[in-house]
């Protein structure tokens, strides 16, 4: 895995992050409108020792730019938080606008784009620019094994982020490889449209995290 040439590893960006100007824009914009929303890059959450990493693609603009934290606040939220609650990666109660006590357990979650993007899309360019606190976030969690990723931009971006073309494991739910040292399982995203179209199902979900879970185990 390639990595920036640098004294320590920075796996999370500043709040006030300039790299992304469209994205810097559009944060001021909600800054102006909605003052005490969060309106910066949403750090990583959960365990630093970590086997198992999450990654999503960007923060919704309700969700966790208004609230601070991966998928917290708008729908994906309450089927990602139930599932891992229901595997063992999680607990303690959830609460939308995070004023709960929810924790992760051997498991973190990132973005591979830190900042909301307008119509939930982030840019090629944004992606590339972004990609570098991936990198060292991955390379921050000294014991990960396995990642899932949501999606597959968030598919691409993880492999693209390892060295790997963006095809070296096919697209789709529940496809698996090796990439390296870990094991990558995609799942589709868990956001309303694919819930609300039964595209992904909570059961189809919640068995991407029990192979998971065995593949730690293994």
């Amino acid at each position: 895995m390639s990595s920036r040439l640098s004294a320590e590893l920075n796996p999370e960006p500043p709040r006030d992050c300039p790299l992304c100007p469209r994205l810097v824009a559009y944060r001021a914009e909600n800054a102006r409108q909605n003052p005490d929303w969060w309106n910066g890059p949403a750090p990583s959450f959960g365990d630093p020792n970590a086997r198992l990493l999450i990654a999503g693609l960007a923060p919704g603009r309700t969700g966790a730019n208004r609230t601070g934290r991966p998928f917290t606040g708008d729908h994906a939220g309450w089927l990602l938080y139930d599932t891992l609650k229901k595997t063992g990666f999680a607990q303690g109660r959830y609460d939308p606008n995070g004023d709960d006590d929810l924790t992760l357990v051997d498991c973190m979650i990132t973005n591979a784009v830190r900042c909301a993007p307008p119509q939930n899309k982030p840019t090629a360019t944004e992606e590339n620019t972004c990609r570098p606190f991936l990198v060292d976030r991955l390379a921050a969690l000294p014991r990960l094994k396995v990642i899932v990723t949501l999606g597959d931009v968030s598919r691409r971006s993880i492999l693209r982020t390892l060295g790997y073309p963006g095809s070296a494991i096919p697209a789709g739910h529940g496809v698996e490889g090796k990439v390296g040292p870990y094991t990558l399982i995609n799942s589709y995203h868990c956001s309303r449209l694919n819930t609300n179209t039964g595209r992904l199902t909570a059961e189809m979900f919640e068995d991407v995290f029990r192979r998971a879970k065995a593949a730690l185990e293994a």
